[in-house]
């Protein structure tokens, strides 16, 4: 027992629950802060605040006093698995990348590659009628029309399937070409990385921009691509709808989960992922082992790729989401924010899946914290920021930990 106490992997979570604790504090201070220098908060609200951002996805309303009222909301948890699908597949994304030495900053550009491919092939292929407010228009052509000529080719569940399929491979060919620089050229991942994320964002706009995908139907819409839902393809509510009457939830939160196994199997239970790691760890090593480096890497960066883009497809087939093609403006939030994700789960598959859901869990709480009291729900991102910021400290944490095991041990021998 003592043993595993302090072993790597249990010092990673303390690790990990300290940065989090941490954090919460640092959230809890700045609300009593805005409390007591705001005349409109005052003191008498921080505790609502503080209990909002600790449990707010256990929060249901205000009773008749006013008070804040606790239990089950199943709209707020189905909402938070909703949310917590491409934040643990971003997470994943960028887990793989460093477990095999590389640092996958293009999440947000494979993303948006993995959108586009999802789009054009659920939004061609499906069954071809658009519904709004009950009526049925087919398209045939014109300019409110998808592609002419493809309507109903395919039953929904093929072309979802497809769909994803397609956003994936997308993904990892874009993944791949940051990955080709590094093997043949050695140009440092990182900035490959940063180079294909804006050009995916450009390459995407204007793709959109030309095709006839644009929403034309909604009068208000027209800078947005039409819902899959529109043409009869979404993802699987699997059940969960039912247990999350209310909320956006799908069966998606059941792939994440499922490609979060998978990986930890292939990373950590095959030669394979050995071999990938091993590369990671001294490419030079790797190759006079017999492995073939140069090829791990671009592997390693097709397969985080192909994570990312499954995000994007994932969170697009849910058929309440619509996808606004001017991404110039601003690289998707969620490619990077899969970085924390990461970081605070150690790089660990498994450990992205709840580091996902917490993170998920703290924007769920922000949108709680506004709609309950006076606060703003930026304030949860500054307890993203402060967790962000130590967990990137996590080796020192570690380390610390590992001091005050030895020491302890120490006293105990001498004892």
């Amino acid at each position: 027992m003592k043993k595993f106490l302090q072993s790597d992997g249990m010092r990673t979570v303390l690790a990990s629950l300290l940065s989090i604790l941490i954090g919460m504090l640092a959230g809890g201070v700045v609300i009593f802060a805005v409390g007591v220098s705001t005349p409109s908060l005052g003191i008498n609200t921080v505790w609502d605040g503080i209990r909002l951002v600790v449990g707010g996805l256990f929060v249901t309303g205000r009773d008749a006093t006013g008070a804040l009222t606790f239990g089950f909301n199943p709209q707020m948890m189905g909402n938070m698995l909703f949310r917590a699908t491409p934040l643990i597949l971003t997470g994943l994304s960028v887990a793989l990348a460093y477990k095999t030495g590389l640092f996958n900053i293009g999440a947000p550009g494979q993303y948006l590659a993995g959108t586009a491919a999802t789009l054009f092939i659920a939004l061609s292929l499906g069954t071809g009628c658009v519904k709004t407010e009950g009526l049925v228009e087919p398209f045939l052509g014109n300019a409110n029309n998808f592609i002419a000529g493809q309507v109903g080719m395919f039953p929904p569940w093929l072309v979802w399937t497809l769909a994803l399929i397609g956003g994936m491979i997308a993904g990892a060919l874009w993944g791949a070409i940051p990955g080709l620089f590094k093997a043949l050229l050695n140009v440092n991942e990182v900035l490959a990385c940063i180079m294909t994320n804006w050009i995916a964002a450009n390459l995407v706009t204007w793709v959109f921009d030309i095709s006839n995908l644009k929403n034309l139907v909604e009068n208000t819409k027209i800078g947005y691509v039409y819902k899959t839902s529109f043409n009869g393809v979404a993802t699987s509510k699997m059940g969960l709808d039912q247990v999350f009457p209310g909320s956006q939830v799908n069966g998606g939160i059941l792939i994440a989960i499922l490609l979060a196994v998978v990986v930890y199997i292939i990373m950590n239970k095959t030669t394979f992922g050995f071999e990938l790691k091993a590369c990671g760890s001294n490419r030079f090593a790797a190759r006079y082992a017999g492995i073939k480096d140069k090829r791990s890497i671009v592997v390693s960066m097709a397969l985080a790729g192909a994570l990312a883009g499954a995000a994007g497809s994932l969170y697009f087939l849910s058929g309440n989401t619509e996808f606004f093609w001017s991404t110039y403006q601003s690289l998707p939030a969620v490619g990077f924010n899969g970085i924390p994700v990461a970081l605070l789960a150690g790089s660990n598959p498994i450990g992205v899946v709840f580091a996902g859901m917490f993170m998920s869990m703290l924007d769920i709480c922000g949108l709680q914290l506004t709609n309950l009291t006076g606060y703003n729900e930026f304030i949860t991102d500054v307890i993203i920021a402060v967790i962000v910021y130590l967990a990137a400290f996590s080796l020192v944490i570690k380390m610390v930990l590992a001091r005050l095991g030895k020491k302890r041990s120490g006293k105990e021998t001498v004892k």
